[in-house]
């Protein structure tokens, strides 16, 4: 899919639909507290919204700082540690079917008016999908963007880095900083923030509880456009994220570099996804060669992850709603 860069049309200003905001927490004691003291800024000018937090049984206190805390969101004990996209359904199973749904990491902080700027680009019949211009805690701009993965992306990654291809216009991240000035339709879009249409929940499903964590927003957002909708990006919408936890951690990372193999593998032929893994491995094993723990658990999650060609993805239902 090309990247589009232009101008979109003003949006309705009516929002007479309900918003659910999701919030998937695990062990999130330490984060959950900061976004919800943003929540009342962050919704000024929407109306109708609920706010629902799946907990993947939480052993610290995550439950209890929710449930305490002043915004009052609902809270749905999952009993189980799913992954993120289980979570995201158990939410979206208790919320009404014909709600736009605006899903938020924990270490997400929301800006004022944020969220009405971010759901009023819903209001397009053909955009499923809007995300914001996510800033570090600095302030500096988080490289959100992102194109479909590919032979090309994963070897410029590889070889170049993921920096440096992007420059060249060659990898899967989008750096190219003229990128993330003006609204545009973009392949997909990191999970941290994104706001989903009722009519694209009910078109596309369900989220893929196969993945358990990383790669679930790539073929989420990838069913999207498949139904025919766009990754909208909002310049407009500033929200901050804290993040980072996979580059520090070397089981999150051989997660996230598996499940880069695994969903590559599943749209694609037995020899384009041997090279696919071959350039993962090429660039995990010359980041390792400084002695990097993070990179070294990537070479290895590299090379034991067996491709997935007869693995079908189970079977998605629709979201139930209430």
């Amino acid at each position: 899919m090309t990247l589009h860069q232009f101008p979109l049309p003003a949006a309705p200003s009516d929002r007479t639909r309900s918003l659910a905001v999701v919030i998937v927490t695990y062990n999130s004691g330490d984060a959950i507290g900061g976004l919800l003291d943003t929540l009342a800024d962050g919704l000024e000018g929407v109306g109708n919204v609920d706010v629902v937090i799946a907990d993947n049984a939480s052993a610290d206190r995550s439950v209890a700082i929710a449930k305490a805390h002043p915004a009052r969101p609902r809270v749905v004990q999952t009993g189980w540690n799913g992954g993120y996209a289980a979570g995201i359904n158990a939410a979206l199973a208790t919320v009404s079917r014909y709600a736009d749904v605006l899903i938020l990491n924990p270490d997400i902080r929301l800006s004022r008016g944020s969220v009405a700027r971010l759901v009023a680009r819903l209001r397009h019949a053909h955009i499923g999908v809007v995300v914001p211009r996510i800033l570090h805690e600095d302030g500096t701009l988080v490289h959100s963007l992102r194109r479909e993965p590919s032979l090309r992306t994963a070897w410029a990654d590889a070889v170049l880095g993921a920096k440096l291809g992007a420059r060249l216009d060659r990898g899967e991240c989008i750096c190219d900083p003229q990128f993330y000035e003006a609204p545009g339709f973009f392949d997909w879009a990191s999970g941290a923030a994104l706001a989903v249409s009722a009519e694209a929940r009910i078109r596309v499903g369900a989220w893929d509880e196969s993945f358990f964590l990383y790669s679930e927003e790539v073929d989420y957002q990838r069913r999207v456009r498949e139904a025919g909708y766009f990754i909208a990006y909002a310049p407009d919408t500033d929200i901050v994220h804290i993040g980072g936890d996979y580059q520090r951690n070397a089981k999150l990372y051989a997660i996230l570099t598996g499940n880069r193999i695994r969903d590559y593998g599943r749209h694609h032929a037995r020899f384009a996804t041997a090279m696919f893994r071959l350039a993962v491995l090429t660039g995990e094993l010359l980041r390792s060669l400084g002695g990097s723990r993070v990179h070294w658990a990537g070479v290895k999650a590299a090379l034991s992850r067996p491709p997935e060609h007869s693995m079908r993805r189970p079977s998605l239902g629709k979201v139930v709603g209430a």
